[in-house]
């Protein structure tokens, strides 16, 4: 995990009016609570690094990366859907006088892992949990309610009327009214995509291992999409990060294999690839597309 995407120590700014606006008129989604009878997966206690004072940000981050290795550590959301398996490690601190400052959740392993930074006298103690897995049952997408305004933006500094660009990668940037919020990023690749004009004349094992790369590559960059847009936000949607990685939680809103076929059929590259497209509960449309060349953008329209 690299702090460029989600950093720890909160940033507060004045977001306008149209922004609350915008984020009231959505369905507010409430969490998703464990089933009443049915036992959450068991988890236990991975390990613990303590700090006699509070944690640095590099020394927190440095702690994180040991553990996790070449993972990404994703924050969990309070007001997102809750995985069982997360909350029965979770519940326990939650309920204590010194609540948790801090969660993470990293996916990318046989069992996940759950980080949870704690107050622990005049210090800060780093608790790891290792899960059985995340377990949270899909729901519909849906925006959240806007309860803390600063912290949607935290990592961004508004430089202009319903403008803001991200503290860290300058490229990154987020225009926003009363109808829509449009995230955009621009990292310019130097090799240019290769698409293959001559796609229909090929032999049927050739066409389904062209088909195969173009999903392979298309999910990269729907997982770069995700670090850049949602991950560098807080607050605005319902599902969790990890969610948004999940086939049973997005595979009726990404690309298919026959959209990449018929876009290789035409023998002419589009300017852009809709990876991910997917109405809300409430109607607004949650779309991320890529140039496959290094330009990326996520655009929320409201109805």
């Amino acid at each position: 995990m690299t702090p460029s995407w989600n950093r720890w120590d909160s940033r507060a700014m004045k977001l306008p009016a149209f922004l609350l606006l915008f984020a009231l008129a959505c369905a507010v989604a409430a969490p998703n609570k464990p089933a009443g009878k049915t036992p959450a997966p068991a988890s236990r206690l991975y390990g613990a690094v303590s700090s006699a004072d509070h944690f640095s940000g590099d020394r927190l981050f440095a702690v994180l990366d040991s553990v996790g290795g070449t993972g990404t550590w994703m924050e969990w959301d309070v007001n997102g859907v809750r995985d069982p398996s997360v909350m029965l490690s979770l519940d326990p601190l939650l309920k204590q006088k010194n609540k948790p400052e801090m969660v993470w959740v990293l996916s990318e392993r046989a069992k996940p892992l759950l980080a949870v930074l704690v107050p622990k006298g005049a210090g800060e103690v780093l608790l790891f949990y290792e899960l059985a897995a995340l377990d949270a049952k899909p729901v519909k997408l849906s925006m959240n309610r806007v309860l803390s305004p600063s912290v949607v933006f935290r990592d961004y500094q508004q430089v202009g009327n319903g403008e803001f660009v991200h503290l860290d990668k300058p490229s990154l940037k987020v225009t926003a009214n009363d109808k829509y919020m449009r995230f955009s990023y621009n990292k310019p690749d130097n090799t240019p995509l290769r698409f293959d004009t001559d796609f229909s004349k090929k032999s049927f094992p050739e066409k389904r291992a062209e088909i195969r790369d173009y999903m392979d590559f298309l999910r990269y960059e729907y997982s770069l999409m995700l670090r850049a847009f949602v991950q560098s936000t807080r607050g605005l949607f319902n599902w969790q990060p990890w969610h948004w990685y999940m086939t049973e939680w997005n595979a009726d809103a990404f690309i298919s294999e026959k959209e990449i076929e018929a876009i290789l059929a035409k023998g002419v590259k589009p300017d852009m690839f809709t990876v991910f497209k997917k109405k809300t509960d409430s109607g607004s449309v949650v779309e991320m597309r890529t140039s496959g060349n290094g330009f990326y953008e996520m655009t929320i329209s409201n109805p």
